[in-house]
């Protein structure tokens, strides 16, 4: 099995790559949505590290108070991904265990490098996009403001040291139509 990371920074466009490759029948794992799992008070190391942070919201973790935190703090960024990265981690593997019979399965990783994690997988497709796009998109569908937006932007690794690790660019600056062709290059390259 190939075991493909699909990474890319904010608002790059690696959901819509991951919701293709999905529809031509991959497995395909989010790990924005396993951390979200993961992201709650009853993850009691999480929990004990920010009990006394304005991160709460009903009595659970809200990501947009925790995502405020984590993108004006470096401490807490780092305390947070030591205790997330290899929750997450387990999950992954688990899913790559449950998949072996298959011949390729990916999982979207926005932080693959940050988080150190490219060694886990055979391949690494990222995906691109560029900044002013990037940042139109995030204001668009976030709703930030242009500096929320860039400290979002520039709390990532730059996209330029991204492409020189990874295996395959996916450039996302044009129409769904153009990605969906880049895709299924991509995905025809990877089962050849």
């Amino acid at each position: 099995m190939i075991k493909a990371a699909i990474t890319g920074n904010i608002a790059s466009g690696k959901s819509t790559v991951q919701n293709i490759i999905q529809d031509y029948g991959y497995k395909v794992i989010d790990t924005d949505i396993i951390s979200k799992k993961y992201l709650t008070v009853k993850n009691k190391s999480l929990y004990e590290i920010f009990k006394d942070y304005d991160v709460f919201e009903n009595g659970e973790f809200s990501r947009y108070k925790v995502g405020q935190l984590i993108f004006s703090d470096e401490y807490s960024r780092k305390k947070i991904a030591e205790i997330m990265h290899p929750q997450i981690k387990d999950d992954m593997l688990k899913f790559f265990k449950e998949n072996e019979k298959e011949k390729m399965a990916f999982v979207g990783i926005p932080l693959l490098f940050e988080a150190n994690m490219q060694d886990l997988f055979d391949k690494v497709i990222f995906v691109y996009a560029n900044d002013d796009i990037r940042l139109e998109r995030l204001i668009k569908r976030n709703n930030y403001t242009i500096e929320h937006a860039k400290d979002r932007m520039n709390s990532q690794q730059s996209q330029d040291a991204k492409i020189e690790l990874s295996d395959y660019i996916i450039c996302n600056n044009n129409s769904i139509e153009d990605l969906q062709d880049k895709v299924k290059k991509v995905l025809d390259e990877l089962s050849s």
